[in-house]
């Protein structure tokens, strides 16, 4: 595998390392190898004494499509099946939250569901016009992740949170997100980088330090990521959730996943017992 092949570009440069998603074809989308590789570069980069700041971004058009489900369940018995869900939704988002580091998301496009809440647990965002940001999960039959039940309306207000979270499903644009606290920087598309190495230079001269926003605390923010987990793993086992899927899979015309949340959906009266 080449460096251009990978997927996560890794820059490191003056105290900053730049980690940049690198599968435009799957729109950046978080599946088990790009969060295998997104934790092994974490890690790494918490390690390296050399690493101030790490900058998160991806390769154009998309920042992040989300969890690319279809990718990373693997069917097994349902109990089975419902914990792996809870470790695997819990350990995402306890990266984000036990990195030690200062974290910039630097958002260079569209930006979906895990994509959003885990940059929220960063210490900031930048974003390009070209940004939007989804937390499609009412529309899902899927429950808040990520701590966002909680964690947006601290950062943007209980209406705002409301209109992402709920069944409005608002897509702020950057300018949007700005203004609603979701992000702290909107820029030029052509100038997000160059920006988000100024602002990270800046950070390493004043000495930052991890944190959160909206007077979040690390240790709260993970019991809220326990939670939620649980919570996810039973809605994805819901035949709301399974039909919603059926019927995005199915309007892309991927067949094979699709008629596999179909079967799933149709024998749910029977394994639906084992859980």
């Amino acid at each position: 595998m080449t460096a251009s092949t990978l997927p996560i570009l890794t820059l490191k440069r003056d105290g900053v390392t730049t980690l940049t998603m690198n599968r435009p074809a799957r729109l950046n989308g978080w599946t088990g190898e790009m969060m295998d590789a997104l934790k092994e570069n974490l890690n790494v980069a918490a390690r390296d004494d050399q690493t101030k700041v790490v900058v998160l971004t991806g390769t154009d058009p998309y920042y992040c499509a989300g969890v690319n489900l279809s990718a990373t369940l693997r069917l097994g018995h349902p109990r089975k099946l419902r914990a792996m869900i809870v470790q695997q939704n819990q350990a995402l988002f306890d990266l984000f939250l036990d990195f030690p580091k200062p974290l910039l998301v630097a958002v260079n496009g569209p930006a979906i569901g895990a994509s959003v809440t885990s940059a929220s647990l960063c210490d900031g965002i930048i974003a390009s016009e070209k940004a939007t940001f989804s937390t499609p999960f009412a529309a899902l039959g899927a429950t808040p992740e990520g701590c966002s039940s909680i964690h947006f309306a601290r950062i943007m207000g209980a209406a705002n949170a409301e209109r992402m979270l709920g069944d409005e499903g608002w897509k702020p644009t950057a300018e949007e997100a700005l203004e609603a606290g979701l992000i702290q920087w909107a820029v030029p598309h052509d100038t997000l980088m160059k920006e988000a190495d100024r602002i990270a230079q800046q950070w390493i001269a004043t000495g930052a330090k991890r944190r959160f926003h909206g007077g979040s605390e690390r240790d709260e923010l993970k019991a809220i990521n326990a939670s939620e987990s649980t919570k996810l793993a039973d809605a994805f086992l819901a035949a709301p959730f399974i039909k919603a899927q059926f019927l995005f899979l199915w309007r892309k015309k991927k067949w094979g996943p699709a008629t596999l949340f179909l079967s799933l959906l149709i024998s749910r009266p029977l394994w639906s017992r084992l859980l």
